[in-house]
Formats: structure tokens, sequence, C-alpha cells
């Protein structure tokens, strides 16, 4: 039978995958944080924002000070997802080059081999993109408004 001849290729294809398959999973974990961390500096601009009608002054200067550094980091995060999905979409491309070569008598060897190098290069950016926005949240004054307005900001623990 045909299908018995390509039953060892296929396996040694699978097992030649499983590689591949914990960085995908590695890469979509690392997306899951970055979605986090959007989710987290898109809910502090939304505070900002809803209290800045009601700021004057140095006040409303430091909130729109903040709300541009959230925008820088908002940015930074999608883009950090953007390579990290391309990280994932060359990896996928990857296993389906290698099952497709295991069914076709052609080399696809190089093109496996640019899949994985632009995947890893992906996430490389990816990672750096990351590491930049993590040091732009640190390094960044939080705007916390003068009375009792800060308490809506920042409520008493516990309360």
């Amino acid at each position: 039978m045909v299908i018995e001849h390509h039953v060892p290729a296929i396996a040694a294809v699978i097992q030649l995958a499983v590689a591949p398959v914990f960085m995908l999973t590695a890469v979509g974990t690392i997306i899951n944080a970055l979605n986090s961390r959007l989710g987290r500096a898109i809910d502090r601009r939304r505070a900002l924002e809803n209290l800045l009608a009601g700021l004057k002054g140095d006040e409303a200067a430091s909130a729109h000070g903040e709300l541009e550094v959230v925008a820088r980091r908002i940015r930074l995060v999608y883009l950090a997802i953007l390579c990290s999905v391309f990280s994932a979409l060359f990896i996928c491309l990857l296993i389906a080059g290698a099952f497709i070569g295991a069914f076709v008598a052609i080399d696809l060897s190089g093109t496996i081999a640019s899949m994985f190098v632009l995947g890893i290069f992906a996430l490389v950016a990816c990672l750096l993109i990351f590491l930049r926005e993590i040091f732009v949240a640190v390094n960044t004054p939080r705007h916390v408004p003068l009375g009792g307005r800060a308490r809506a900001l920042h409520p008493p623990p516990g309360g």
C-alpha cells in the first residue's frame, strides 16, 4: 500500500514538529501577557480621560503628559503583539512545510529553515519591544489628582 510507505515519514515529521509546537505555545503565552498589558494601559487611559474634564492647570498638564506616555505604551504593546503574531505564523508555516515536504518529493529544507529563522527574528523583535514598553511603564510617574479624586483612582486597601 502507498499509505504505509508514508507512515514512517509522517512519524518522523511529527517528532520534528514537537519543538516548533512548544515554541508556538511560548509565543501564545507571550501574546496573552501582552494582551493583559494592553488592557491595563487602555484602562489607565480611560480613567485619565474621565478625570481630565475636571482638572485644571498643572493637574491637567500632568494628566495630558501621562496620556501621551500611555498612548506610546499602547503603540509599543500593539507592535509587540504584531511581531509575536508574525512569529506564530512563521512557526505554523514551518510545521505545514514540514508535513508538505513529507508527502511531496520536494526538498523544502531551505524554506523550512527560513521560516524558523524568520520566526525567531520576529520573536526577538517582540521581546525587545516588550522590554522597551516595560521600561517606559516603570519610568513613568503616575498622575495622582489632588483632593477627593485621588481616592477615586486609588481606593483604600480593603475598601
